[in-house]
């Protein structure tokens, strides 16, 4: 047979180099690449076969094969579908990037037979040549189904290819890569060993439609065993939900997490229309050890077209909701899509908004129809998923009403705040909240005292990002979202004339104490006010309306940003034995020397109330010393 020798075209040659040293980032992926163009021939001889009886082609036991020659140094890639041309390898395999599934498509879209055609992969054209990062020189020998002679192609991905008919072909394709000399400092990447093709086969195209088979190793002396299957060919998601048992998905989340548990939800999505794509999503039971790490991994898999694109696929879902695992196979992304390409891809954005919404709403299932499987939830990832109310604007009302709250109304029982606005007393305007590391330093907090005296419900927040959420929410249905601990608190009711004069009496009467203990204690505060908030306690210290608290300020430091230190307002229980004293004291001497530690310590005791830090820890304890010194 004649063989012909043929150039690449000055272009073609710059974008294999280009392609086969920079577009994919892992060698291993040139067997996905072989194996997916191998499984859309035999979809191609498939369908052709269902469009043409006539077609003389063998569709008895249509599979791939991949063979390993250690001692020839030869990787083989075959199939038994439709196979090509001479013409058409001249034309598909000579040319990069013209692809012939493209066609296909096109063919079918126009013939509007698209029954299947969803199955076909290979629509980008280059994977093939991605064998030449493996090998030196690639082989291609192919026959057309229903002809009788084939073509051989050969290169070694340089300058010139060459093209020969062949007689003895059999149906369908071979990729001969003639692989690269051993590197025995790197066996991360030998292609001689079935056990590294196997590991690459079942990380890549496990849920292949068509079984993938190679020939285990022989021993000496021994008859050549049966071919065995490597993939599964169990595309779980592709599959009706009538067909698959509910062990088998937990053995695919417990494959995908590595999570030894069942898991808390299974969620099924599929889409059709111009964009299709299918989604099996996993809720854990048990959040990870590391969910709040900076290395923590997404467990989202991306596959196209069940040929398997990357782990940890962050743009799929929102970083609240990491915790989420599972596989979304997409029908019309490329196969060696990267992530700078799926950050700007709208399909993606398109699928991470409609699987944000689906993973919200089996939660407001959980929510209305199993009180348990909510409170499993809410135990386990309430406060990452809280972390969506400052994130995700776009959800923010879907994660606030799935989220829920400890409260002064429940010891065990959390509350939304729909909850929340129904047991509102008459005349209250305000949701309020208050922040703190646990539930017993809040509920022991001064700030509470006049709430707990008069029966109004408090939100305790002890999450790090309540700290934040709440301002970025700021309102409920109307109803402000606001802090014990800032601004003023004045919970009498409105037009109490009685209150009033009270109030106005106890203005006069300690704005002497007030002026100068503000004098006294400088820049540690902004103003120096008396308390609506205390009925116990003789002090406590609150953030102006607008200022960041010291927990938030400590957090944003923490993250590296400088944010200047506000000031605080100190406010004094005018009905406190301790304040009464201090003013008629203050009012009484002229000399007033004697009263400064006692107003210092006073501020400090209000700090320490609310979990601070005294200024100076050493001055505070010998303060607290010598008056107990004094007492004996």
């Amino acid at each position: 047979m004649t063989t012909e020798t043929f150039e690449f075209q000055v272009e073609a040659r710059q974008l294999l180099q280009l392609m086969i040293h920079s577009v994919y980032s892992n060698k291993d992926v040139f067997l996905r690449e072989l194996v997916s163009n191998a499984s859309d021939a035999l979809d191609k001889l498939r369908l052709e076969k269902l469009r043409d009886d006539s077609l003389d082609a063998d569709v008895s036991d249509l599979h791939i094969r991949i063979d390993v020659d250690k001692d020839a140094r030869t990787l083989t890639v075959r199939d038994n579908g439709i196979g090509m041309s001479y013409d058409e390898v001249g034309k598909l395999i000579g040319t990069i990037a013209n692809s012939g599934t493209a066609t296909f498509l096109q063919e079918l879209k126009e013939a509007k037979d698209a029954a299947g055609a969803e199955g076909l992969i290979g629509q980008f054209g280059v994977g093939f040549y991605s064998g030449f990062m493996a090998a030196d020189e690639v082989t291609l020998v192919s026959r057309r189904a229903g002809e009788s002679q084939g073509t051989r192609w050969t290169s070694r991905g340089e300058a010139t290819y060459t093209l020969e008919k062949v007689d003895d072909a059999p149906q369908g394709t071979s990729v001969i890569l003639h692989l690269k000399p051993a590197d025995p400092e790197n066996q991360l990447h030998d292609y001689t060993s079935p056990w590294q093709i196997k590991d690459i086969v079942k990380r890549y195209s496990d849920f292949i439609t068509w079984p993938i088979r190679m020939v285990p190793e022989q021993a000496d002396g021994e008859d050549t065993p049966e071919p065995e299957t490597l993939n599964s060919m169990k595309a779980l998601w592709a599959r009706s939900r009538d067909e698959v048992s509910d062990d088998e998905y937990h053995e695919l989340y417990k494959h995908i997490s590595h999570d030894w548990r069942e898991p808390l939800e299974t969620i099924r999505l599929q889409a059709e229309g111009t964009f299709e794509y299918q989604a099996l999503l996993f809720v854990p039971a048990h959040a990870p050890h590391d969910l709040f790490t900076r290395d923590f991994k997404r467990g989202i898999q991306l596959y196209v077209k069940r040929v398997f694109i990357m782990d940890d696929c962050e743009e799929l879902l929102p970083p609240y909701l990491r915790f989420v695992k599972g596989v979304v196979d997409a029908a019309d992304l490329s196969l060696n899509v990267s992530r700078e390409i799926l950050q700007q891809d709208r399909h993606i954005r398109m699928m991470r908004r409609r699987l944000t919404k689906k993973v919200l709403s089996t939660v407001k299932d959980f929510m209305t129809k199993d009180a348990d499987r909510y409170a499993t939830f809410w135990r386990e990832f309430g406060t990452v998923l809280k972390e969506g109310l400052v994130t995700d604007s776009e959800n923010r009302d879907a994660v606030l009403a799935v989220s829920s709250f400890a409260t002064t109304h429940s010891d065990d029982e959390p509350t939304t705040l729909a909850g929340y606005v129904e047991r509102m007393k008459d005349g209250q305007d305000d949701i309020y909240y208050l922040t703190g590391e646990s539930r017993q330093s809040i509920e022991n907090s001064p700030h509470m005292e006049a709430f707990r005296a008069k029966g109004i419900e408090v939100l305790l927040l002890t999450d790090a990002v309540d700290e934040v959420w709440v301002d970025a929410v700021g309102e409920y249905e109307g109803k402000r979202l606001r802090s014990v601990a800032k601004g003023e608190i004045d919970l009498d009711a409105q037009g109490d004339e009685k209150a009033d004069e009270d109030r106005e009496k106890q203005a006069e009467d300690f704005a002497g104490l007030l002026g100068w203990m503000r004098e006294q204690l400088g820049e540690d505060i902004k103003e120096v006010r008396l308390s609506a908030r205390l009925t116990v306690s003789p002090a406590c210290v609150v953030s102006d309306a607008h200022d960041l608290t010291p927990a938030l300020e400590n957090m944003y430091r923490a993250m590296g940003q400088e944010v200047p230190r506000a000031q605080r307002i100190l406010e004094l229980n005018p009905g406190h034995q301790l304040v009464k004293g201090l003013n008629e004291a203050y009012k009484e001497r002229e000399d007033r020397s004697g009263l400064v530690e006692s107003a210092e310590l006073l501020h400090t005791l209000a700090v320490l109330a609310e979990g601070g830090q005294p200024k100076d820890p050493a001055r505070f304890v010998k303060l607290v010393a010598d008056r107990l010194e004094r007492t004996l």
